[in-house]
């Protein structure tokens, strides 16, 4: 089959900005919104995503027009990341708009597929490094009539879920269907407790970590070797993966469990790290249904924590898969609502400005080694997003060469398989594709 960088010749035909048409229930006096604690501590840089259509599909003006609507109930895509007289971190209600790029290729969308996670992919959707707009679509359409849409937000405005209720009452505002509304509020849900509880859990080295820590990672030609494989999980594969997680254990284990104690162990041997390392995975873990009370799921922002499940090199290879499964239960299980409490008490305290602290979610840290970093966008809505003609029938991140990270995304067979997008340096690639389908 031939190579995605060879077929993808993306022409792109115009740029254009599109801001709210009118507001929504954001009131229009409203200067701007402050980012929450949650907002502050995330990644400061743009997530891109792939989505492909079959055609029939409406054509671009319909969308546009969809777009324009929907922001004026999401004002805070068409804003941009600004500070209030204060000086503290928000987000401007200016309606300055997000970018909309309109781009085709002239072969047809089946002699591209399947898309391989490589440089070829950032050409389906704008640029995501030093730009000022908060929301960026590009639509490419190929000759068969085809739709890709490339989909780029600022993590710091809203988080994967967050993202996925925008896309949904965007398809929604282009159908002519009612949007549901968002619920905007990001201080009511985050006040801190009375007192605050400061030393409950322990949050430096975790969500924050002291500044002089983090110094500019410098440019390595190693970088260039970050290649970023897609395995495939059959169901099979994964029914079996599980019974051998639960073997012997008082609960079964998810799927989630299973496959990322499993890609835990297959990337820690393919990078032939020494027996005494510790390494661990970092997963993010959706507070909206752990906090109590309940936050609603309309909420638009970021809401998300981080797990750490860590072990030795040598226990976590030379256990059985359960061993890895169970360090990934304990340490998600710990995210609770307590923690997510703490940690807001110990942000809103003054604590992180007085000692200098700065958010471990570090976009500018290419190199993870010897640590992994998942992203689970398994319980997203990803195949319900339906513009006019059907729901997409291909998904994919789009490529993000840091070594380390791991997308789990559902594959598009629909068959409840599994797709893993792992990015690691190409000299550890070879071994990993030789033993991530081992049952050992």
């Amino acid at each position: 089959m031939p190579s995605p960088t060879k077929i993808l010749k993306v022409s792109v035909e115009s740029t254009s900005i599109v801001k709210p048409k009118s507001a929504g229930n954001l009131p229009p006096t409203t200067p701007h919104v402050p980012l929450s604690v949650f907002d502050k501590v995330t990644y400061d840089m743009h997530i891109a995503s792939i989505y492909a259509f079959r055609a029939p599909t409406p054509p671009n003006s319909v969308m546009q027009n969809g777009l324009t609507r929907v922001l004026s109930e999401y004002r805070e895509f068409a804003g941009r990341l600004g500070e209030d007289a204060e000086g503290n971190p928000v987000i401007l209600l200016n309606d300055e708009g997000v970018r909309f790029v309109e781009a085709s290729v002239d072969s047809t969308l089946d002699q591209a597929l399947p898309f391989k996670p490589s440089s070829a992919l950032l050409s389906l959707h704008p640029e995501v490094h030093g730009v000022a707009e908060l929301l960026q679509v590009q639509l490419t359409r190929f000759a068969c009539g085809s739709l890709v849409m490339g989909f780029t937000s600022h993590h710091r405005v809203a988080d994967a879920h967050a993202a996925s209720n925008f896309l949904i009452a965007w398809s929604l505002a282009t159908r002519g269907l009612d949007v549901s509304l968002a619920v905007h509020d990001r201080c009511t849900f985050f006040t801190p407790r009375l007192p605050p509880l400061l030393e409950e859990f322990e949050h430096r080295g975790v969500e924050f970590a002291p500044k002089n820590q983090f110094g500019a990672e410098k440019a390595d030609p190693l970088k260039d070797n970050i290649v970023v494989h897609k395995a495939h999980f059959t169901k099979e594969f994964l029914t079996k993966l599980k019974a051998r997680a639960s073997a012997g254990a008082s609960k079964p284990y998810s799927t989630f469990e299973s496959l990322m104690a499993h890609l835990w162990r297959v990337v820690t041997k393919a990078r032939r790290l020494h027996e005494s390392e510790t390494t661990h995975v970092r997963i993010s873990v959706n507070g909206r249904r752990r906090m109590n009370p309940r936050l609603p799921d309309e909420y638009f922002g970021n809401v998300v924590l981080w797990a750490y499940p860590r072990a030795k090199v040598r226990e976590l290879v030379d256990s059985p898969l359960r061993y890895a499964a169970e360090l990934i239960r304990d340490a998600v299980a710990r995210v609770n609502d307590a923690y997510f409490k703490s940690f807001i008490d110990l942000a809103s305290s003054g604590v992180v400005e007085k000692e200098e602290l700065v958010p471990t979610a570090d976009a500018d840290k290419w190199v993870l080694c010897p640590n992994v970093d998942v992203d689970s966008w398994l319980r997203l809505p990803l195949y319900d997003l339906d513009f006019g003609g059907g729901g997409p029938f291909y998904f994919m991140p789009s490529f993000l060469p840091i070594e380390g990270v791991i997308f789990l995304v559902p594959s598009f067979i629909g068959d409840g398989s599994i797709e893993a997008h792992v990015a690691l340096f190409d000299y550890n690639q070879a071994s990993f594709k030789q033993i991530c389908y081992s049952s050992e």
